[in-house]
């Protein structure tokens, strides 16, 4: 045998090597972190052995493919936040497996905000609180379109690599021919299980169809045409939420449930879940509190205000109220919002949910249709901005205005506070120029109803405002 074909055999017998190894099962080795709350904000949910990025991949995919960036900053572009001295953004968790380690979202990749209260501020991270600038679905679509390119190959990929970092033989040959090439595969076939995604209307920062793609995908349901698109919701104090319906439509009422099924929606499998971790965070969450508002509040104003809200809002809005953490018929004359997240689940959806983790010891029971949409607590409501089930209302005093007074174009994803219209900036340039402009008229995104501050006078409404941001 000739010096090529026996180096091309070791080669062969190596790679054969390697793919017996990854179809193996060795556990992932994962950090551990010294609190829940950076559990939360970086710890495994068990996503990196399903759907885990290799990670010196991940480190040089917008510099290999800057031109595919939506603009320029690298994973900023998509609305990723670090933390001063962290090696990774808020919401990405990192696994050793074999191969080296890879990485994957959790918990806090849909649920961490982001505010500054003047341009020139520093930014702060909310964990728990709902996710207002990350854009998972540019996201998405990134992976999707470089594993498409020409230059997605181990001769472009792998000096990128080694640039920024030394590779062993070893493990330039597990790039070479193992890792690159089956994540070009897998993202592939990702990518035609998404179809239905490019057909639909764009998500937009802070907002994600969450359900949609587990039902079909993992539960198998038909792909249909329904619209899914919603805000991420914020998770802090979730024991004052103790047997209420969650989620905008209340499709269960527990929060266990509520957890592993955003993990197994993230990516993890019933074997791969990280149990473990997701109970720490699930106790977390039960007692981690909103921020409080970060400006000067009128108290005598706050107080004239407390009296509107417990005559007009606190039966559907505060903890305790009569109709808080309950599910409130769409057809309700002054709910009318946009249905179309409410028929994107459905009561076979839910049945193959309580089907999916039958014989395991978590397995689900509480999955369901409903009719309408949850009346949330309003803790932490300053920092919900944008308002309704699907982010149409940008600010707290337009939700108080007739549908007709509402803007019907705005700009989400600018992390800058509006105190005087209770929200976040969304016109004006910065706002543009970082912002992804939401237009009420596209399907999904329909700003109507929630006419229940309507009928206040503007005194009222002034009144109501300065104590919506005590809570």
């Amino acid at each position: 045998m000739n010096r090529s074909l026996l180096r091309y055999s070791l080669v062969g017998a190596w790679c054969a090597v390697l793919f017996a190894c990854a179809g193996g099962a060795r556990p992932a080795t994962v950090p551990r972190f010294d609190s829940a709350e950076e559990e939360f904000k970086y710890g495994s949910v068990g996503i990196e052995s399903e759907e885990g990025i290799p990670y010196w991949i991940w480190q040089v995919l917008p510099r290999v493919f800057a031109d595919k960036l939506p603009r320029p900053g690298g994973y900023a572009a998509f609305g990723f936040a670090w933390e001063p001295g962290k090696e990774l953004p808020v919401g990405l968790a990192k696994a050793d497996l074999f191969g080296g380690p890879r990485v994957a979202v959790n918990c806090a990749f849909c649920h961490s905000s982001s505010v500054r209260t003047g341009p020139l501020e520093p930014r702060r991270i909310v964990a728990a609180g709902p996710g207002n600038q990350i854009n998972p679905q540019l996201y998405v679509k990134f992976l999707h379109a470089v594993v498409d390119d020409p230059r997605f190959t181990p001769s472009v990929l792998l000096p990128a690599i080694e640039g920024i970092t030394k590779l062993s033989w070893s493990q330039r040959m597990q790039y070479r021919f193992l890792l690159i090439p089956t994540m070009r595969r897998a993202l592939q076939k990702q990518r035609r299980q998404y179809e239905w995604m490019y057909r639909n209307p764009e998500w937009g920062p802070g907002r994600i169809d969450p359900f949609n793609p587990p039902k079909f995908t993992f539960l198998q349901q038909p792909v249909d045409n329904t619209i899914g698109n919603s805000d991420m919701m914020p998770i802090w104090n979730m024991k004052a939420r103790s047997g209420a319906a969650l989620h905008w439509d209340g499709l269960t009422t527990s929060l266990r449930e509520a957890v592993l099924s955003g993990a197994l929606g993230d990516g993890a499998s019933r074997k791969s879940i990280a149990l473990q971790n997701l109970g720490r965070i699930e106790q977390w969450l039960l007692g981690v509190q909103p921020p409080p508002y970060p400006f000067t509040i009128d108290k005598t104003l706050a107080s004239e205000g407390r009296g509107v809200f417990d005559a007009r809002c606190a039966q559907c809005h505060r903890a305790g109220g009569a109709r808080t953490g309950t599910v409130i018929p769409l057809d309700e004359p002054d709910l009318g919002t946009d249905r179309h997240r409410l028929d994107m689940w459905t009561q076979q959806a839910a049945a193959s949910y309580n089907r999916y983790a039958k014989g395991y010891a978590w397995e689900f029971v509480g999955f369901r249709k409903t009719n309408g949409y949850v009346a949330v607590p309003l803790d932490g409501v300053w920092l919900r901005a944008p308002y309704l089930h699907n982010g149409s209302v940008p600010s707290l005093d337009e939700l108080l205005e007739p549908p007709a007074n509402r803007r019907k174009t705005f700009y989400r994803g600018y992390d800058v506070y509006d105190r005087n219209r209770l929200g976040f900036v969304s016109d004006g340039d910065e706002a543009a120029r970082t912002g992804t402009l939401y237009d009420t008229g596209t399907p999904g995104n329909g700003n109507g109803g929630h006419l229940y501050g309507v009928p206040l006078t503007p005194a009222q409404k002034k009144a109501l405002l300065e104590f919506l941001k005590t809570l």
